[in-house]
């Protein structure tokens, strides 16, 4: 695993904007960044991030299978007890889940350590699997870098067709909204390309944002057209919607959910404490704990205390011993935390790097790479694109 300097495209911000990439820039500083990228061996992708994915996936079943059982995992979960059926339900009903991602911190030596799982709404979607796609075909077009270069990345075609497969078994009933909210560029971004992919796969597409959405005197969920929605993928957590007054409501809808209720549980970070209790010692885990559990305080060599539900670093909390804390600010933190053993990030050319594994319909296919200045990756961390060769 290298970072290597590269010479950029001359025309690649008025590519991203022409298909729709416009928050490649935040706050006036570069957010897509191809002035380097990241190079692996085959071997480090198939062996270090392809198959642990696909184990840790595995192991979340496990811990669903069993949280939806316990009233005490559930509690400790901080998930509102009248929503403890729904989940139960989406689970023994096998509702269907699309996408998630699980954050790695990998150096290209080590076993990969999970840090978290991004299992409900991730971002940094379009640009792990399309724009980055297209950045790799066109540095070797360019002799940017070599001719014979290839990419870990299949979104894309995994996407197209993890849709194409719930509509063929009837997930999918009809045409499927989809939902962002409003004034969240990067959120709207993610959708609509979702959108794109469920459209090349065959489907009635319809996108409105959250806010949007209606509720008739039957409480059945409308559009803007007052017609019913049966399927809705939405960009909007579980845990905001089980305490909005709009979220009152879902349980009785009708509708189905991409993601499904169950997600709930993988996309808390309480999964990583259960994770550890339940496979303790596994080489791509860390050991966290429940922050009231006596045994966080024998963690050595430093932690992060993270919120339950915690977004883009906000409210995360990084303990190194002879070191001032590093904290930031944010929203969460009433619901509850977890600490986990400090496994700090590799640090290449001042960069603080972490990998995202993404999953579609539970199989590894694809990765991306955010990168900042700072130990903790926040929402304007750098994305990177990387090569195999």
């Amino acid at each position: 695993m290298q970072r290597i300097s590269l010479e950029q495209r001359e025309d690649w911000k008025t590519q991203a904007e022409s298909l729709g990439f416009n928050f490649h820039t935040i706050d006036d500083a570069p957010y897509w960044d191809e002035s380097a990228c990241y190079r692996f061996s085959l071997e480090q992708i198939e062996n270090d991030i392809e198959d642990p994915s696909e184990e840790i996936e595995n192991l979340c079943f496990e811990v669903v299978q069993r949280a939806i059982n316990s009233e005490e995992i559930l509690t400790k979960l901080a998930i509102p007890e009248n929503f403890w059926d729904y989940i139960r339900a989406s689970w023994f009903n096998q509702e269907k889940n699309l996408y998630g991602r699980l954050d790695f911190s990998y150096d290209g030596k080590g076993p990969a350590k999970l840090l978290e799982y991004n299992a409900d709404t991730p971002t940094s979607l379009y640009e792990s699997s399309a724009f980055q796609w297209l950045w790799l075909e066109q540095a070797m077009e360019l002799d940017l870098i070599p001719k014979g270069c290839d990419q870990y990345n299949s979104i894309h075609e995994q996407l197209v067709e993890a849709f194409q497969n719930l509509h063929r078994n009837k997930d999918i009933d009809g045409k499927l909204h989809l939902a962002s909210c409003q004034d969240a560029p990067e959120d709207e971004g993610t959708v609509r390309y979702l959108e794109e992919c469920a459209v090349q796969a065959g489907l009635e597409t319809s996108f409105l944002h959250m806010e949007e959405i209606g509720i008739d005197e039957n409480g059945h969920f409308t559009d803007l057209d007052d017609m019913g929605i049966r399927t809705l993928f939405k960009l909007y957590p579980w845990e905001w919607i089980m305490t909005d007054d709009f979220g009152k409501a879902v349980p009785k809808s009708g509708v189905t959910f991409i993601e499904p209720a169950w997600k709930s549980i993988l996309s808390n970070k309480g999964l990583l404490p259960l994770l550890w209790e339940m496979f303790e010692g596994h080489p791509n885990l860390l050991p966290a704990f429940f922050a009231n559990d006596p045994r966080a305080a024998d963690l050595d060599g430093g932690y992060v205390k993270k919120p339950l539900f915690s977004r883009e670093g906000s409210n995360i909390e990084m303990v190194r011993e002879g070191e001032q804390p590093l904290k930031i600010e944010g929203p969460y933190g009433e619901e509850g935390h977890i600490v986990q053993a400090l496994h700090p990030l590799p640090v290449f050319e001042g960069n603080h790097t972490v990998i995202g594994s993404w999953l579609v319909a539970s199989k590894p296919c694809g990765m991306g790479i955010r990168e900042d200045n700072s130990p903790i990756t926040k929402d304007s961390s750098r994305f990177l694109p990387h090569v195999i060769y």
